[in-house]
């Protein structure tokens, strides 16, 4: 196990998680995946066997303290050290101001910001006295603006991004490098594909985010040498309007 390195992906989806697990297999690490419901996860665990990787599924619900605390314990005792942890859960929802219900703002809160400090806090338990590891948070465009029907989701955004601000500040002088993306567009998703077509058809020309290429660059941000450390990173299409 003392050989093992463990990449931690939260919200390890048909899309962004995914290639994100995908990209650290290729690179030896066992990687770890969660969603809710672990079945869902049986095609991407098949798929990176079938390339040569290691992966582990895991049902677990990131918004409980309980179960993140055992999570982490469990994977640095029986599965190997965390050397990344990807919190990649997102929360997008539209609702008017009004119609906003307490219960929908906080499970937002809960989904796109809470879970996030779980992960960020107990990822650097076990970094800390290592003395490195890397804490990556996706972002979206409502992490810096928030829209017309997104207060839950945007608020919710913001405070994730200051979280991993605070995190970057606090943790980069003991080696972890923590690193908050911002994904500003559509990406190539069956949702996007199947409501938006007019958006999808974009994709011949590149127009919509590529998984694999948001993927490469968190592998880019784990690499990066701390002398030069990002801790932003902004990825849209060439295309896209901002």
């Amino acid at each position: 196990m003392a050989d093992n390195k463990v990449a931690l992906i939260i919200g390890a989806g048909e899309a962004t998680g995914g290639a994100i697990a995908r990209r650290f297999a290729r690179e030896g690490f066992i990687t770890c995946v969660t969603r809710r419901t672990k079945d869902k996860l049986a095609p991407l665990v098949a798929q990176i066997e079938s390339e040569g990787g290691r992966a582990r599924a895991f049902g677990v619900d990131a918004r409980e303290e309980d179960q993140m605390v055992e999570f982490v314990e469990m994977i640095e005792r029986d599965i190997g050290p965390i050397e990344v942890a990807v919190y990649n859960i997102g929360g997008n929802v539209r609702f008017g101001i009004t119609e906003t219900t307490s219960r929908v703002y906080f499970k937002v809160w809960q989904m796109s910001c809470f879970g996030g400090f779980l992960l960020g806090r107990e990822a650097a338990k076990v970094m800390r006295p290592r003395g490195h590891g890397t804490i990556l948070f996706t972002g979206a465009t409502a992490s810096v603006r928030g829209g017309n029907g997104y207060a839950a989701f945007a608020s919710a955004k913001a405070a994730l991004r200051a979280l991993a601000q605070s995190m970057a500040r606090e943790l980069g002088p003991e080696g972890i490098h923590v690193a908050h993306t911002i994904i500003d567009g559509a990406i190539d998703t069956p949702w996007i594909r199947d409501n938006f077509p007019d958006r999808y058809a974009m994709k011949e020309q590149d127009g919509i985010l590529d998984p694999d290429a948001i993927a490469e660059n968190y592998w880019q941000l784990h690499i990066q040498p701390r002398s030069a450390w990002t801790h932003e990173l902004d990825l849209r299409p060439w295309m896209e309007s901002w």
